[in-house]
This record gives structure tokens, C-alpha cells and sequence, in this order.
């Protein structure tokens, strides 16, 4: 039996990986079937687009009016997945679990390549990412993480296949035009990466010459930016001006930098609910995003002795092993300052904080009894871990700091705009590396101790 198992390991994670995911939905068609209930959990707004798309061909939030408000991938995919099997939670549902199990495929793959004791640390992760509690709710809400899980991950892969070829040939090439494919591709869903990439040419030099590393990369490079250019293309058509990708850049920086940020995190609320400045406009979408950038900006300039305090704020939220937000508003309340600075949550009937009723899902007493509790167990330990493994796993320094970057860069994305734990977990199954690594470990210490070797460093 256990010969069988360790044969086919990565095919009974896969299963593990289906069985729970059908099962929770199955379980919570109360939550996950929109078009039952009215109530999506995830984004409106992807759902909104897809519509609009299927029945006009024009990708906008409101009918047959163009806009570039929210990266656009997910929704034409979304679109792709109404327009062949219907709309509803269930045909998501399952796409998204189609996703999940490609992505843990090549969880496996990298892990595998970067680790010593490389399959077993492999198949401990790839089986924390199947059974992980937080990830399986959140892909299967309407919502782009599962498609930039595995567009990220197929980035990653493919930079450690291009770091591995030992020779410049046309096989290098393709696999550095592929990944800039990706990177691109990726960009369209979520503007995260191209820090993380940046990161990824000082990994190169840990084990390449600076020329075989420009070499490798340049092209990844090119190719990305060309994947954007048509988008950028349509965007300038549609507002005279320039836009990399989507109009949501100024409300992220805003959210993350006014007077309301650091209060509201420090009650355990999400920054969204901060109070939009005077002179939003929400006619104009372009203008709306300039001003949003600027009056974050401003705020940055005008208290530069608040940033420290506003960075480890921020820092502990995307790091906190409870899930942030721990608390969400109801309906009928809103918030503001007092004159201290403090935060003041009001009875407000005319309070038009969006989306409160789905909100309300997660304020639950199921939700807060049983599903926190279970991911602070979950994900704290698996944290203690992935730390205690990052000092075992030192001297694999040239190959693990990938996993380093991609961490760090994470981190640093969401310090300058606003984190959660919803933007931090793509990245938490390659951080549960670091977890399987030190479980390994204590493994192989335990076997060798009482004379067993079924272990092996080479694998």
C-alpha cells in the first residue's frame, strides 16, 4: 500500500484536491450559486463585465460603453465560460477547480526543481495547497485568483526551465518568448509581477553570467511589454491619455494612503470602506483615477512622518494569520474620524457602502466560530514553519531565493497600495514549501535515526 501511494502521489493529491472542492461546493450552493441567490461572492464586477461582453462584444461595465476600469482577462475568460456552459456558481465553480489542480501540477514542478529531497518536499506542498481551507473558499467565489495563481506559477516555472538551459540555443529562446507571453498575459489580470520578474534577474546572476543573463531575459522583456501594447492601444482610443493596463491604480494607492487607512486596519476592518475624497469624480473614470492617485500621493507628502507607522500597519495585515479583514461593516452603518483621528463607526441610514449583504456572509457565527479559527491553525502553523524552514533550507540559497523574491515582492506591492489575506494567498502555497521542507527534514532525521532510508536527497 504504501509503495502504491508513494507511485501515485501526486494523482491522489490531485483527487484529494477535487474531492474537497466539489464537495464545499456542493456543501455551500447557498454561498457560491449566484444566479440563485443574487448575491455574488467575489466581484461583481468580473460578473457584470462577462455579461456585457457576451451580449454586446464590448468589453465595458456598463452596456455597449467601453471603459478600462478593471484588468481585463478574467472577464473574457469569464465570458468564454457563460457563453459555453451557461452562467451560474457551479460551471465556475468547477473551471476554477480545473485551474487549482493545473496550478498545483506546477507547484509540484517548481517545488520539485528548487528543493533538495526535491519530491518529497514537492508532494507535501502540493498536497497543504489541495487541502488549504482559506484558497479552496476563495477559488471557487467569482474572482480573477485562480487564473493568476496559475498564470504566475507557469511565469515562475518557465523562468527556472530558462535559468536551467546551459546553452543559448532556439529551445532557450522559446522558452524565454513563452515566458514574456505569460508575463504579459499575466500583467492583463493583475499588475503584480512585473516587480517580481525584475527580482528574478538578480536570481539569474546567483548562478549565470550578467551577458547569459541578459540574454535570457531581454526577451522576456520585449515580449511582454508587446502582449499590452494592443491594450494600451484600445485604452488610449477610449480616453485620449495613457493607461498601462486598468483605471483601478488611484483608488488602490488612495485605500492604502489617507487618514482613514491605518485607523480602519487597526479596528480590523478592510480599507475599502474609506471615505472617498471631496473631489471624486465618478463621470469621468480617467479623471477619477488621477485624482484618487494624487489625493494618496498628497496624503504621503503632506504626513510623511505617519509612513513608518502607515508601511508596518500594513505589513502586519498582509501577514496576520487571522484573516484581515476580522471584521466587516453592516447595514445601516459607516465610518468616520473624530477629531482625534479615531475611528468612529456610525448608525447611518442613508449609508451606501457597497456590497454589505454579501459582506455579511462572512460575519457569520459559522464563519467566525469555525472558519478562522481553523485558518489560524492552519496558516500559523504552516508560517512557523516555512520560517524554521527557511533557516534549514540556507545553504540552497541559489535556488530557493526565488521563492524569497516572489515573497518580498509581494510584500512590497501591497505596502504601497493596501494588502488582505484574499491578495496574499496566491503566494502562500510556495511559502508552504518552506513548511513541507522542515517537515522533510524532521522525516529524514526520524528515519535515519532508527535505520530507515526510503529517503533520499537526490529526489
Amino acid at each position: 500500500m504504501l509503495n502504491w501511494i508513494v507511485k501515485y502521489h501526486l494523482a491522489l493529491i490531485i483527487s484529494l484536491a477535487i474531492l474537497a472542492r466539489v464537495t464545499i461546493l456542493a456543501a455551500g450552493s447557498s454561498i457560491f450559486f449566484f444566479e440563485q441567490t443574487g448575491l455574488t461572492h467575489g466581484s461583481t464586477a468580473y460578473d457584470e463585465y462577462a455579461q456585457n461582453l457576451l451580449a454586446t462584444g464590448i468589453y465595458g461595465r456598463e452596456v455597449g460603453i467601453p471603459d478600462a476600469n478593471i484588468p481585463p482577462l478574467y472577464s473574457y475568460i469569464l465570458a468564454g465560460v457563460y457563453g459555453l456552459f451557461g452562467r451560474g456558481g457551479l460551471q465556475v465553480g468547477l473551471f476554477h477547480t480545473l485551474l487549482d489542480v493545473v496550478t498545483i501540477v506546477l507547484v509540484y514542478a517548481i517545488v520539485r526543481r528548487l528543493f533538495e529531497f526535491g519530491v518529497w518536499v514537492a508532494a507535501i506542498t502540493a498536497l497543504l495547497y489541495a487541502l488549504y481551507p482559506y484558497l479552496i473558499f476563495q477559488n471557487l467565489s467569482l474572482n480573477d485568483t485562480a487564473l493568476y495563481m496559475l498564470l504566475m506559477h507557469t511565469f515562475i516555472l518557465l523562468v527556472i526551465l530558462l535559468r536551467e538551459r546551459t546553452t543559448y540555443d532556439r529551445g532557450t529562446f522559446a522558452i524565454a518568448t513563452l515566458a514574456g507571453l505569460i508575463l504579459g498575459i499575466t500583467t492583463l489580470t493583475r499588475a503584480l509581477l512585473p516587480l517580481f520578474a525584475i527580482f528574478t534577474a538578480l536570481w539569474f546572476l546567483f548562478r549565470l553570467p550578467l551577458k547569459e543573463t541578459i540574454l535570457r531575459l531581454l526577451p522576456v522583456a520585449i515580449v511582454s511589454v508587446f502582449v499590452l501594447i494592443p491594450w494600451m492601444i484600445r485604452s488610449y482610443r477610449i480616453y485620449d491619455a495613457f493607461v498601462a493596463v486598468a483605471l483601478n491604480t488611484g483608488d488602490n494607492l488612495y485605500q492604502g494612503a489617507n487618514e482613514m487607512t491605518v485607523p480602519l486596519f487597526r479596528a480590523g476592518y478592510d480599507v475599502q470602506w474609506s471615505q472617498p475624497p471631496a473631489e471624486r469624480d465618478r463621470e469621468n473614470w480617467y479623471r477619477n483615477n488621477q485624482l484618487l492617485q494624487q489625493a494618496g500621493i498628497d496624503y504621503l507628502r503632506t504626513y510623511p512622518e505617519r509612513i513608518p507607522e502607515l508601511l508596518w500597519v500594513k505589513f502586519l495585515v498582509h501577514w496576520s494569520i487571522d484573516i484581515a479583514p476580522r471584521k466587516n461593516p453592516v447595514e445601516g452603518q459607516s465610518f468616520a474620524l473624530d477629531k482625534s483621528g479615531n475611528l468612529l463607526v456610525l448608525d447611518d441610514t442613508a449609508s451606501n457602502l457597497q456590497d454589505i449583504e454579501t459582506i455579511a456572509a462572512y460575519s457569520d457565527s459559522f464563519f467566525d466560530r469555525v472558519g478562522r479559527p481553523v485558518h489560524i491553525l492552519y496558516f500559523g502553523g504552516l508560517l512557523v514553519l516555512a520560517i524554521i524552514g527557511i533557516g534549514l533550507s540556507w545553504r540552497q540559497w541559489r535556488n530557493v531565493s526565488l521563492l524569497w523574491f516572489l515573497q518580498i515582492s509581494m510584500t512590497i506591492m501591497y505596502l504601497l497600495f493596501h494588502p488582505s489575506t484574499r491578495y496574499r494567498v496566491p503566494t502562500d502555497p510556495l511559502l508552504f514549501a518552506f513548511s513541507a521542507y522542515t517537515l522533510v527534514v524532521i522525516g529524514f532525521g526520524l528515519y535515519r535515526k532508527y535505520g530507515l532510508t526510503i529517503m533520499n536527497k537526490s529526489e
